[in-house]
């Protein structure tokens, strides 16, 4: 627990290490929260004022709150495992005395950490104070939406890991992260809420971990459904468990290779 611990605030000192970098994807969040407001509000708004109860403070809220997670969660850019293995510099890591799945995720939770207050909080405070925004009515919801985004992390953090982990058998994964990253943002509901898709496109997507990366947190803030939290749930825990078989199926195949 030592280990892990010291490996969060070591995670959260390398970040806020990148003062420049920190505020050049702070910018982005809001120059393309606004984008994506535009949008969306315009579509709302020729639709009567509501698409699928989604109605003009609802959707500014859903825009600001994905802004704000996209950096939390870290939904795209983790390729740091994939490159250790394809230099070889992952053998160092596996003779440490630690399990790689759960010291990086112990450095994921400390980038997170930094990451609410210079991704999560700004783009939600800067929508908040311009535009209509719709605040929880309970005061139950705001620990929800908490244990609600650590979910959204772990999940995400799962997803990441095992794609890094393909790098063993593929050598370079760079176009399974080229897929993710144009097919990721689709499901999860960052581009659109996930309750504009048709019917059936709901159902297949809620059958999969997609949602809960963005679009299950912004349900449980707006307070349309806290069943989501299951659904994340059983999703990180799935995860958790594939990426720690495969990553024993990966480490046998280094023995193998003679690594």
């Amino acid at each position: 627990m030592r280990v892990h611990a010291d490996l969060i605030i070591a995670g959260f000192r390398r970040y806020s290490t990148y003062r420049q970098a920190m505020l050049a994807g702070m910018t982005t969040n809001v120059v393309f929260g606004l984008l994506r407001a535009a949008v969306l509000t315009a579509a709302v708004r020729t639709a009567s004022g509501t698409i699928a109860a989604y109605d003009i403070a609802a959707t500014y809220t859903y825009v600001w709150l994905g802004q704000g997670l996209l950096g939390f969660v870290l939904l795209w850019g983790d390729t740091t495992l994939a490159t250790r293995v394809r230099t070889g510099d992952v053998v160092v890591d596996l003779y440490r005395p630690w399990n790689l799945q759960t010291a990086m995720l112990a450095e994921d939770v400390g980038r997170a950490g930094y990451a609410v207050v210079t991704r999560l909080v700004p783009p939600i405070a800067f929508g908040a104070l311009l535009f209509p925004f719709r605040w929880p009515e309970h005061p139950l919801t705001w620990p929800l939406f908490v244990v609600s985004a650590l979910l959204a992390l772990v999940t995400c953090y799962g997803v990441r890991f095992l794609i890094n982990l393909a790098t063993f058998w593929l050598l370079d994964n760079r176009g399974l992260v080229s897929f993710w990253n144009v097919t990721s943002g689709l499901l999860c509901g960052m581009v659109v809420p996930v309750a504009f898709y048709p019917g059936w496109a709901q159902v297949a997507l809620w059958a999969t971990p997609f949602p809960a990366l963005l679009q299950a947190p912004i349900n449980v803030f707006l307070e349309r459904d806290y069943f989501s939290l299951a659904h994340q749930a059983f999703w990180a825990v799935a995860l958790l468990v594939a990426g720690h078989l495969v990553l024993r199926r990966a480490v046998r195949k280094v023995v193998v290779q003679g690594g």
